[in-house]
C-alpha cells in the first residue's frame, strides 16, 4: 500500500473499491475540459456602482462608489466539486440538502468529486448550489450534458453511427404549484393587492381579511359537497372584493409621485385573475394558473389519469439504440409538438458537435406530422408514413416507443416530475440537468455491463508498476539470501 502523506487520515483510493463504476467514471470524465468550457460564466463582472450625494462647504457633490471589479469575499469552491454535485444530485434523485448530506457520508462520491482524503463534513451550504445553477445558466448545463455524450463515445460504450438515429418525443415537466382554482387565485390576488398597497403607502378603506378567509373555506366545502351553485355564488363575491381593491388601488396609486414597478405588476396579475374568473375569453390575455409562476401552462397530453398537467412542455431526443439522451429542451407556452422538432434537432446537433455526429434519421409519433419541410436534412419516420418506409425503417420504427420508459425514468428517478426552479429559465435548466443525471446513471450501468477490466488497466497502471517493482525487489533479495546460505553450507 502506498504510504499516505497525512499520518492521521487514509486516502480515498485506499478506502474504496477502485473497480466501482463511479470510481472508474471519475477517472474518465474530462474534468479539465468541463472547467475550461464554463470558466467564462464565472468571470468577475464590472459593476456600474451607485451615486452618493453629499453636501459640503462648496455645495452639493456626488461621488460614484462600488464601481469596478471587486476581489473581496471568500474564494470560490473548486469547479469540479460543484459540477460533480450537480451530476450526483440528478443521477441519484437527491435534493440540494440531501446531496450535500449524503456526500459527507459516501467516500465514493467524494472520490468522484476529486478529493484525496475522506472528509466527514458538508462540501458546501445547499444555497450555494442555487447560486451555482444560476451562474451556469442554460449554456453551462448544456455543456454538462454534452460532456456525458463525449464520455460515452470515448469509452466506446456507444458507436458513433448510433448517434445519427434518434427518437424524439415530448412530455410535460410539471411545476411545483398547487392545483389552480378560481377561489385560491382570487384569495391570493386579494392578499397580494393588500400587501402591495401597504408597501406603497396607500391606505385602503377595507382589506376584507376576515371575509376573504371565510369565503375561501366556503368555496372549498361547497366544491367538496358538489354544491356548485353555492360555490359559484361564493366565487362571485370573491371576484367582487378583488375588483373593489383593484379599482381603489388604481385610483389612489395614480396620484403617487413615484409609482413602484412592483405595484404595476401586482395590479396586472390581479386584473388577469379577475377577468379569467368571469368565465370569459379575452383576446391577448393568457390565463394565469399560479401567482408566483406566471409562465405555467395547462397542457393536455390525452392521459386518462391526469388529463391536464400544469407546467412546461419538454422535448427529449435519445438514440434509437442504446437509449442515451442527446438533447432535452423546455419550450415556452404550449406549442404543437411538430413545431418543436427543428429546435430539438438543432440542440442535439450542437451537443454532439464534438463527436462529429449529426442527426440524420428521426423516429417520432403522429404528433410530429407535417414538418418535413422544416427539417430538410433529417429523414423523419412515423407510422403515418408506413407505405413509404423501407423494411429496415419499419423494423426500427418498432423501437420508437423506447422513449416512453426513458421519460418515465427521467420523472421517477431523476427529478423531472416536479420543477422547483424559478421562471422559464429554471424550467430549461432543470430539464437539461435531469437529462445529464440520466446519462450519468446510464454510463454507470454500461461500465458495469461491459466490465471494468479494460478501464481498470488504465486506472491502476501506476499501482501495478509499484507492485511489480516490489515483487522484483523481493525476488532478488530472496535469491541473494538463498545463494548466501548455499555458500555457507558448502
Amino acid at each position: 500500500m502506498e504510504p499516505t502523506a497525512d499520518f492521521f487520515r487514509s486516502r480515498l483510493d485506499h478506502m474504496i473499491e477502485l473497480r466501482h463504476p463511479l470510481a472508474v467514471l471519475a477517472s474518465r470524465m474530462p474534468w479539465q475540459e468541463i472547467e475550461a468550457s464554463i470558466a467564462h460564466l464565472f468571470a468577475r463582472k464590472v459593476r456600474e456602482g451607485r451615486k452618493l450625494e453629499d453636501v459640503d462647504l462648496f455645495g452639493t457633490t456626488s461621488s460614484l462608489v462600488g464601481s469596478g471589479i471587486s476581489h473581496a469575499g471568500r474564494p470560490r469552491l473548486p469547479m469540479r466539486l460543484m459540477v460533480s454535485l450537480m451530476y450526483l444530485k440528478h443521477a441519484f434523485n437527491e435534493s440540494d440538502e440531501g446531496v450535500v448530506e449524503r456526500w459527507a457520508e459516501t467516500p465514493t462520491w467524494q472520490y468522484f468529486s476529486g478529493l484525496e482524503y475522506f472528509e466527514h463534513r458538508w462540501p458546501c451550504d445547499p444555497s450555494l448550489l442555487v447560486r451555482f445553477r444560476r451562474a451556469l445558466g442554460e449554456e453551462g448545463v448544456e455543456e454538462l450534458l454534452a460532456q456525458t455524450i463525449n464520455v460515452a463515445l470515448t469509452l466506446k460504450l456507444i458507436a458513433k453511427k448510433e448517434l445519427a438515429t434518434v427518437i424524439v418525443d415530448s412530455t410535460v415537466q410539471e411545476k411545483a404549484i398547487s392545483h389552480p382554482t378560481d377561489s385560491k387565485l382570487l384569495e391570493t390576488a386579494r392578499l397580494k393587492l393588500v400587501e402591495a398597497a401597504k408597501s406603497s403607502g396607500i391606505e385602503l378603506k377595507q382589506t376584507y381579511a376576515k371575509e376573504g378567509l371565510a369565503l375561501g373555506y366556503q368555496a372549498g366545502r361547497y366544491a367538496h359537497a358538489r354544491q356548485y351553485k353555492r360555490m359559484h355564488k361564493t366565487i362571485k363575491r370573491q371576484r367582487t372584493i378583488v375588483g373593489r381593491l383593484y379599482r381603489e388601488i388604481t385610483r389612489k396609486g395614480s396620484v403617487l409621485d413615484v409609482r413602484p414597478a412592483a405595484l404595476d405588476e401586482t395590479l396586472t396579475k390581479a386584473y388577469r385573475v379577475y377577468i379569467q374568473s368571469q368565465k370569459r375569453k379575452t383576446e391577448g390575455l393568457a390565463k394565469l394558473y399560479s401567482w408566483h409562476a406566471p409562465e405555467v401552462q395547462c397542457i393536455n397530453k390525452g392521459k386518462s389519469r391526469t388529463p391536464y398537467e400544469f407546467g412546461a412542455k419538454v422535448g427529449i431526443a435519445a438514440t434509437l439504440r442504446g437509449n442515451l439522451i442527446v438533447g432535452t429542451r423546455a419550450f415556452a407556452g404550449n406549442p404543437y409538438d411538430g413545431h418543436t422538432l427543428r429546435e430539438q434537432l438543432e440542440q442535439a446537433t450542437i451537443l454532439m458537435q464534438d463527436t462529429g455526429a449529426v442527426p440524420a434519421h428521426a423516429y417520432v409519433d403522429l404528433g410530429y406530422r407535417g414538418v418535413d419541410s422544416d427539417n430538410p436534412t433529417v429523414r423523419i419516420a412515423h407510422r403515418g408514413k408506413k407505405k413509404s418506409l423501407s423494411e429496415s425503417e419499419v423494423k426500427l420504427l418498432a423501437r420508437r416507443q423506447a422513449i416512453e420508459p426513458i421519460i418515465g425514468h427521467l420523472k421517477q428517478d431523476h427529478r423531472m416530475d416536479r420543477c422547483h426552479l424559478k421562471g422559464e429559465t429554471g424550467d430549461r435548466i432543470h430539464a437539461v440537468l435531469c437529462a445529464a443525471g440520466f446519462n450519468i446513471k446510464w454510463l454507470l450501468r454500461m461500465i458495469l455491463k461491459k466490465g471494468v477490466k479494460p478501464f481498470l488497466r488504465l486506472l491502476s497502471c501506476t499501482h501495478k508498476d509499484q507492485i511489480q517493482k516490489a515483487l522484483h525487489d523481493w525476488l532478488r533479495q530472496t535469491i541473494t539470501h538463498i545463494q548466501t546460505l548455499t555458500l555457507r553450507t558448502e
